[in-house]
């Protein structure tokens, strides 16, 4: 028999081991249904009229789309959670999903190289952010060091970038490690992509 003990003078809370899925209210069910199947080429583990558990890898659901009754259009202004981010394995593949996106006509509204990070930014139909990402360090600590250079203080948003250019680079022989190195421009403030 196990017995819970609390720990009450640990540290710190005992964390999750993972972070499992997230769930989107909506009043345009089918509408965001088929935008996030699409934009993560994945399936519903399980679906009805209110309900859509989408899953794209080894976990049951990712993403879970939920109507309710009264639900009011999204406000862009009152707090709420910013973005959702999904990674990627390489550039190459960053940049594959995005031509695939937007062979599909689901276009980016943002593409910065944050330093840690290069990322492609999204909304969705109800307004709600989603960032797709590739890391650009080969550790965690190496991102860490560089989130806790000068650099990073100076500029934490990123330098912008054009994906087709990109594309271009890399099809001319570019190397990854080259491209995700982020280009320093001094200090920056909130970008205007994410003022509207």
């Amino acid at each position: 028999m196990v017995q819970i003990k609390q720990k009450e003078t640990a540290p710190k809370v005992l964390s999750p081991s993972k972070l499992a899925h997230v769930v989107l209210r909506t009043n345009n069910f089918q509408i965001m249904v088929d935008y996030y199947k699409t934009f993560l080429g994945g399936k519903a583990s399980y679906e009805n009229q209110m309900l859509s558990f989408i899953t794209y890898d080894d976990e049951h659901h990712r993403v879970a789309i939920g109507t309710v009754p009264g639900t009011r259009a999204k406000d862009a202004q009152t707090c709420g959670l910013e973005h959702i981010a999904f990674s990627f394995e390489t550039l190459e593949d960053l940049l594959t999903a995005y031509q695939q996106r937007k062979a599909k006509g689901i276009l980016p509204f943002w593409s910065v190289n944050h330093g840690p990070t290069t990322s492609i930014y999204y909304k969705d139909p109800d307004g709600n952010q989603i960032e797709t990402q590739v890391d650009n360090f080969d550790t965690n600590e190496a991102a860490t060091e560089f989130m806790m250079s000068h650099q990073f203080a100076e500029n934490p948003f990123g330098t912008d970038f054009d994906p087709e250019d990109w594309i271009q680079k890399l099809e001319g022989g570019a190397e990854e490690k080259e491209l995700k190195c982020r280009i320093e421009i001094g200090p920056r403030g909130v970008p205007e992509v994410l003022l509207a």
